[in-house]
């Protein structure tokens, strides 16, 4: 049977673009269909968290990221001069922290030498870095590699069978062997496989808008709870977010009027601005949903068509793009026929876990943002707690993803985590070496590498020390990032027969059989001449 691609990603935005660019960077074709006919400018996430950075350096995209962040900070800096009397500096525009339900967590009070905000190298120092300026980087990135993406292209059906999917797009169709459902939180792709979608429904009216107002100076900056709900104003001259309870907004696909941002100012501010012009405006809610498997036969789901939920604390943009650097190169592997059984079926066991976190995080964000007595009286209690370094501490963690893991088999503390950016003895770091998309054998005294005979494609081997851990003996890292098996000297030598076994048995279970080299090929040869 005849393919147009291997895999058809519906849906153009940032996690469908991250899904292409890990699928191509391994040779499958694919092609993204995206709905818009140019980029959607409306306001939506400001922030990146580190797994997200940590995936995009990887990639040889930190670069981008600093530059995108170094503009960001810019106009964080004029917004608060123009707060500032005349004639007074500026103060230095702090390190981002985040907020937990709009209680604002002040960086000073961090714990740095916390080991779980340890050894993310570069990475740890960006995160202001909006869903548009993510979504420009990761286009032409798509484009550097060869993705095709189609614009002004609506997925309107599909036909799945045992060997691939027919999916309709405007009079034409598009056949691929495999069909990922990236087109948002009303996903086509997910209604029309029938996913289950159980979850909770909305209590708030939100909005968020970059406008152009009068009467500014009587808002707040940052965060603030008021009698009626909580409101943000900045970081950037214009940004305004309020959040007001009563369910969900009635003519929720209408365009965001000025008269509609104007009256939620008013109404939760108490601050008599004037709207006079509106950028960019959209209203959200706080459904939260999630699909009970992210997998049905040839059709997979990835980003908010997976689950949805408020934005609060920046997860949205940040879970998807975790779920299409896991799916990438497992579904990669599965298209190019090396995946063990059940590689796929990890997608959903990783990742769901993790979505289901968010949900929770994120309703708890809603429940502390409520006006009512019994609800303002525990944000005072929160904000107690992160008025501390342990409070802080604990809420940066969580909000930024570095407590994210899987259950993998071993008992290394290493081993699920994301690997950490070493710095090795020839100067490059770890994440250097991940560009393109391989896994790899961190080998710092040159004696794994027989265990990787046939994973020359797979694995890449670096056979270099690595200074400040001299403890380490071996550190396999799956595409992904995600450390899979790891060794030190002190506890077993590395070229054991036990830590061998240990090793091949990651290699196996995520990169499938190796190849037949051709010494193997010659074994086999004159064996069957003996027995014949």
């Amino acid at each position: 049977m005849s393919y147009d691609v291997d895999v058809v990603v519906a849906g153009g935005g940032p996690v469908g673009l991250m899904l292409a660019c890990e699928l191509r960077i391994h040779g499958v074709s694919v092609v993204v269909l995206e709905r818009l006919a140019e980029a959607d400018p409306t306001i939506k996430a400001g922030s990146l968290n580190t797994p997200s950075v940590e995936a995009l350096y990887r990639r040889g995209l930190l670069p981008d990221l600093q530059q995108a962040q170094e503009r960001n900070m810019e106009q964080f800096a004029a917004f608060m001069r123009q707060r500032l009397p005349e004639g007074k500096p500026a103060a230095v525009p702090p390190r981002f922290a985040g907020h937990f339900a709009g209680i604002t967590l002040r960086a000073d009070l961090l714990d740095a030498s916390d080991p779980e905000l340890a050894g993310h190298g570069p990475a740890d120092q960006v995160g202001l870095v909006s869903q548009q300026q993510l979504e420009e980087i990761l286009a032409r990135r798509a484009a550097e590699l060869g993705v095709e993406v189609r614009r002004g292209v609506e997925v309107t059906g599909f036909e799945a069978d045992a060997d691939g999917v027919t999916v309709a797009v405007g009079e034409g169709t598009v056949r691929g062997r495999w069909l990922v459902g990236c087109d948002g939180g009303r996903s086509t792709v997910r209604k029309l496989a029938g996913f289950d979608f159980p979850g909770t429904g909305p209590e708030i009216t939100a909005h968020q808008a970059m406008v152009e107002m009068e009467g500014s100076e009587s808002l707040g900056v940052g965060w603030h709870a008021t009698p009626t709900g909580v409101y943000a104003h900045g970081p950037v001259p214009g940004r305004i977010l309020t959040v007001e309870f009563g369910g969900t907004p009635a003519g929720r696909d209408a365009p965001v009027t000025a008269e509609e941002l104007q009256r939620s100012i008013r109404n939760v501010s108490g601050a008599d601005v004037v709207v006079t012009g509106v950028k960019t405006a959209t209203r959200f809610t706080d459904n939260a949903r999630q699909a009970t498997t992210y997998r049905i036969g040839r059709v997979l789901l990835a980003g908010d068509a997976a689950h949805v939920h408020s934005p609060f604390g920046g997860q949205g943009l940040n879970l998807g793009l975790g779920d299409a650097v896991n799916l990438g190169w497992k579904l990669a592997a599965t298209v190019r026929d090396w995946a063990p059984e059940g590689l796929l079926d990890t997608y959903t066991t990783e990742r769901h876990p993790i979505g289901a976190w968010v949900l929770d995080w994120t309703r708890a964000q809603i429940a502390v943002m409520r006006p009512d007595p019994h609800a303002r009286a525990l944000r005072e209690v929160i904000g107690q707690l992160t008025e501390t370094v342990a409070g802080t501490t604990y809420f940066v963690k969580k909000i930024s993803g570095v407590w994210q893991r899987y259950e993998l088999p071993g008992d290394h503390p290493l081993i699920g985590g994301s690997a950490p950016d070493l710095e090795l003895a020839d100067g490059s770091r770890l994440a250097d070496h991940l560009h393109e998309g391989r896994a790899l054998l961190l080998d710092p005294a040159g004696e794994l590498r027989d265990a990787v005979d046939g994973y020359g494609d797979r694995v890449k081997t670096v056979a270099v020390a690595v200074p400040g851990h001299p403890g380490l003996a071996g550190l396999l890292v799956r595409p992904d990032g995600v450390v899979a098996w790891a060794a030190d000297a002190d506890r077993a030598d590395p070229s054991s027969l036990e830590a061998a076994r240990s090793l091949k048995a990651a290699l196996s279970s995520w990169l499938g059989s190796p190849a037949v080299t051709d010494a193997d090929a010659d074994v086999l040869a004159g064996s069957s001449g003996r027995s014949s």
